[in-house]
């Protein structure tokens, strides 16, 4: 909310031009301790994007995006200049609402505004203003403005008389915080009042904080009063005159409608007849697209294809306020609050009606001069798990294609393509009971499905993560969800779906990739019940070995391979971090991710050669390219048994240098399977699996028991455990953090953590007591400088002061991850007060790159062999040594086959990697000697590419 107190407002100002105003605006900020200096440049980077100009002589001037970083608290100041500036648009403006935003709080401030904008007067007001006072009363939003939306509508209600009706809609009030208690005892008292037309009405001024008119309909169009039928209940919380809008919209229903009409309609259809929209009004559904909705730039764009239109455009919020607006208002527009992804109702009435507003739908779809990206479709379509692709150019015959490498070895086999299900379903239906029962016997079906899965899923991880698909499937959340949807009209496929793409995007928005990908999980739960729906089954696979090609593949499909005939998986989308991925190593097939549309191209049957060591594929080889692979293959094979059959040796180079290669864990539960696979210690226990898997952040007790677990099945090897690593728009239920222009960046790992130091210390508290009498690693993610270090060693610090030695771990090490090029690149001041380091290759590969692993078309760039990640690599290991600490790697790049004499000849000391890789990682670190690895680091530094690096190693 805007408010403004007199230290905001700075009166009298002068300025020869508006570059001198806004120069001016800046040095407030500044003054005032909002923004450092720099932010000055980013006011003017956006005014040369376009104007700020408000209107009624206000501009409000706000940075860029890129200019947020020199924001140090959110605030505003308002500079009046009496004889006015002529903006560089030709307008002239006496106010200045200079905003220093770290989010997108300037939006909601520009709404707050626009109730200004509709006032005659208010210029000259402003530029006579003497008072701060005054100014502060000419932009403060008005009192209150009524409401009438879905939030205040109770459709089909099962009400047995009139007064139990309105008693629902005192309650809907209620619930949308217009009304107290008080309101609905008023009302309980009073009879309804009978309007005619099967129209009744409730009302009081007791107990209102904001004037709001509910509606409410019954389910059973017989129901009836005093003789009279009750088709609709208007109950109206009055308030002064604030209320007078909600009577004339009541006025227009009396006038427009058949009363009888109203029963039966879901809340929608009855926002749109209260919206005044009747037989002749045509009207079209279209979603905003722009990331940060209707503000003021593409607002103007859809006013001016509106005004170019030959008869007035309406427009309102599908679930927002049942009042439409003009479409031509620049004021009314914005004041609508359009946000990504929410549905704009536009209407018309006229002959040219229909072509109206196909004009002013396609202009939204397209972005109003905005780059942006489909949510689920734009312009109203029947949602659908997967649609149509348009022709695909195949793979070239005989040329190596790239990818993500996902799961390292080599299959060479036809390939066998699922190609996406179509669920074709009505997204309406007119008996919510029945659809309602279609989806309980869905779920339940879905539900005997995965647990026949999980009974059958071939190995532990499998069965794991499909034991989390069963609680996904008995979510309340999801069910109620759907249940509302459906209840509002929808389909139970489409309810479901609904639900399933709500909570599936919501998880995309998560800062660690690890946990964002589980959308793809979600996404799999939800097909299994519109499977189930829809009775569409998946295409039976060959009897012979195949390569499967899918779009990607979900923990279900992965559990119905026959692992005795899939030799290789190979996906359109995903990252190394990805389930499939994961699922693919824990089963020991390889596969490529991320691999494009091209390939769902491909014909059943052809040959092909999969590399999950390199992640390429290669479409229809020639004879000669297929015999070196068959060699390759037979050569690998016997390898993976010599390493199997020596896992227990201890991990050195050739010539007996020391490196000890350790197991990455996503689950306590696992670390007895990685002793068994001949981990010497456990290089990187992620926690987040104990807090996901809890409403409410685990207690000491909880902690130290599945901490416990891990130790006690190491047997006296070390456990590295990362702390709390998580952030973005909602990392944990139970943890909100504010939305996020790019959450990858934003509020994550040890920064978050620092927001709440109470977790922070239970988690440590818990770590240092379930360590007791063996070797414990505690490392903290995300660290870029020594300030985050030394902030959380404070703590630590205080602990071990608190616990006694008799009850906590002694052998005890404090170190951090460089995941992030600052911190690498400061690693000697890191060096000298931390106890280790642990190089996070895949997120300094992307940070140091710009490249995102997941990204479709650029996650195959994104190899941390690049010269640039290993110069960071050789700075951290080269400012450990020199202070005696030891620098492990537990990326990906740790299992890379031809980045390990990398690693190793660049110093360092462990290799940390999935459980399944440890017998090969071992084995080819006896494949070379430590003067052989120093060489090969050399020739990596002195390459420009990453496949420059790979060239030359294959070469050497």
């Amino acid at each position: 909310m805007l408010t403004l107190g007199p230290n905001d407002i700075l009166l009298g100002r002068h300025a020869d031009s508006w570059q001198t105003a806004l120069d001016s605006a800046a040095e407030a900020l500044v003054d005032a301790g909002l923004v450092e200096a720099e932010y000055r440049d980013g006011l003017h980077a956006r005014e040369a994007q376009s104007s700020t100009f408000l209107g009624n002589a206000i501009a409000i001037p706000h940075g860029t995006p890129e200019s947020r970083q020199y924001v140090k608290q959110t605030g505003v100041r308002v500079l009046q200049f009496p004889h006015g500036i002529k903006w560089h648009d030709g307008q002239q403006v006496h106010v200045l609402v200079t905003i220093a935003a770290q989010n997108d709080e300037h939006l909601d401030i520009l709404r707050q505004l626009t109730h200004v904008l509709d006032r005659e007067g208010v210029a000259e007001q402003l530029a006579n203003a003497t008072s701060a006072a005054d100014v502060a009363r000419l932009l403060s939003k008005p009192a209150l403005e009524p409401r009438l939306d879905a939030d205040t509508l109770c459709v089909n209600f099962p009400a047995r008389d009139l007064q139990e009706l309105a008693l629902a809609a005192a309650a809907r009030l209620r619930q949308s915080g217009c009304v107290d208690n008080s309101f609905i005892s008023a009302v309980a008292a009073a009879q309804p009042t009978w309007l005619g037309k099967g129209l009744w009405l409730a009302s009081s001024a007791q107990g209102v904080n904001l004037p709001a008119l509910g509606v409410a309909t019954p389910a059973e169009q017989s129901l009836e009063s005093a003789g009279h039928p009750v088709h609709a209940l208007f109950c109206l919380a009055a308030h002064g005159d604030a209320h007078r809008p909600l009577l004339e919209q009541l006025m227009a229903v009396l006038e427009n409608s058949e009363s009888q009409s109203l029963v039966g309609k879901t809340s929608a259809q009855l926002l749109a007849t209260l919206a005044g929209e009747t037989a002749s009004t045509q009207t079209r559904r279209v979603r905003v697209l722009n990331p940060h909705g209707l503000h003021a730039r593409p607002a103007k764009q859809l006013v001016q294809i509106a005004r170019a239109q030959a008869m007035p455009i309406q427009a309102r919020l599908e679930e927002g306020s049942a009042t439409p607006v003009s479409a031509a208002s620049l004021t009314k527009v914005i004041g609508l609050g359009a946000r990504r992804g929410q549905w704009l109702v536009l209407s018309a009435e006229g002959e040219q009606a229909s072509a109206a507003l196909e004009a002013v739908a396609e202009a939204v779809e397209s972005g109003l001069g905005e780059k942006v990206t489909p949510f689920d479709g734009g312009i109203d379509s029947t949602p659908q798990a997967s649609s149509a692709q348009p022709d695909i150019e195949p793979l070239t015959a005989d040329t190596p294609h790239s990818g993500v490498a996902a799961s390292p070895g080599l299959a060479i086999a036809p390939v066998f393509v699922i190609r996406p299900l179509q669920f074709d379903y009505a997204e309406h239906a007119s008996d919510p009971e029945h659809e309602i029962s279609r989806l309980n016997s869905a779920l339940k079906e879905g539900a005997a499905q995965l647990e026949t899965l999980v009974h059958n899923a071939p190995g532990g991880e499998v069965a794991d993560i499909l034991s989390m698909h069963e609680e996904m499937l008995d979510d309340p959340e999801l069910h109620h969800a759907a249940t509302d949807a459906i209840r509002e009209g929808r389909s139970a496929e489409a309810g479901w779906w609904e639900a399933i793409e709500t909570a599936a995007h919501a998880q995309e928005m998560l800062a660690d990739r690890l946990l964002a990908e589980r959308a793809a999980d979600l996404r799999d739960v939800g097909r299994r019940v519109l499977g189930v729906l829809c009775d569409v089954t998946l295409p039976e696979p060959p009897d012979h070995p195949y390569i499967l090609v899918m779009d990607d593949i979900g923990p279900s499909d992965v559990a119905r391979l026959d692992t005795s005939r899939v030799r290789g998986l190979l996906t359109v989308r995903g990252g190394a971090t990805a389930h499939s991925a994961i699922l693919a190593r824990a089963l020991g097939i390889p596969a490529v991710v991320g691999a494009g549309q091209a390939v769902m191209a491909l014909n059943n049957a052809s040959m092909m050669i999969l590399d999950g060591e390199r992640g390429r594929v290669t479409s229809q080889p020639s004879e000669a390219r297929l015999q070196r692979a068959e060699q390759q293959l037979l050569d690998l094979q016997q390898r993976e048994a010599d390493a199997w059959e020596s896992r227990f040796g201890v991990a050195q180079t050739r010539d007996g240098h020391r490196v000890e290669v350790a197991a990455n864990l996503g689950n306590t539960a696992h670390a007895a399977d990685a002793v068994e696979r001949g981990a010497e210690a456990v290089g990187l226990l992620r926690t987040e699996f104990l807090f996901m898997a809890h409403a409410s952040a685990p207690d000491l007790t909880t902690q130290i028991g599945e901490y416990r677990q891990a130790i006690e099945a190491l047997d006296g090897r070390p456990l590295v455990a990362r702390t709390l690593d998580v952030g973005g728009d909602k990392p944990l239920p139970y943890w909100p953090v504010p939305q996020e222009d790019n959450p990858f960046l934003g509020l994550r790992g040890i920064r978050l953590a620092l927001t709440q130091p109470d977790v922070l210390e239970t988690q440590l508290r818990a770590l240092l007591m379930a360590g007791k009498d063996s070797p414990l690693r505690i490392m903290l993610p995300m660290v870029k400088d020594i300030a985050e270090f030394r902030a959380v060693k404070a703590i630590y610090d205080r602990l071990l002061q608190e616990i006694p030695t008799s009850q906590r771990a002694t052998d005890i090490q404090l170190g951090v991850m460089i995941e992030i090029p600052s911190s690498a690149l400061l690693a000697p001041s890191l060096a000298a007060e931390v106890d280790f380091f642990s190089v996070g290759t895949n997120d300094l590969t992307q940070c140091t790159l710009a490249i995102d692993r997941g990204h479709p078309e650029l996650s195959a760039q994104a190899d941390g062999l690049h010269p640039a990640v290993l110069r960071l690599i050789q700075m951290t290991v080269a400012a450990a040594h020199t202070q005696g600490k030891w620098v492990g790697v537990c990326g990906e790049l740790a299992s890379d086959a031809t980045a390990i004499p990398v690693l190793v000849g660049l110093g360092v000391d462990e290799l940390s990697v999935s459980a399944r890789q440890i017998p090969l990682v071992k084995a080819r670190l006896r494949e070379f000697d430590f003067a052989d690895a120093q060489a090969s680091a050399q020739l990596a530094l002195s390459q420009a590419t990453s496949d420059e690096v790979r060239d030359a190693l294959e070469a050497r």
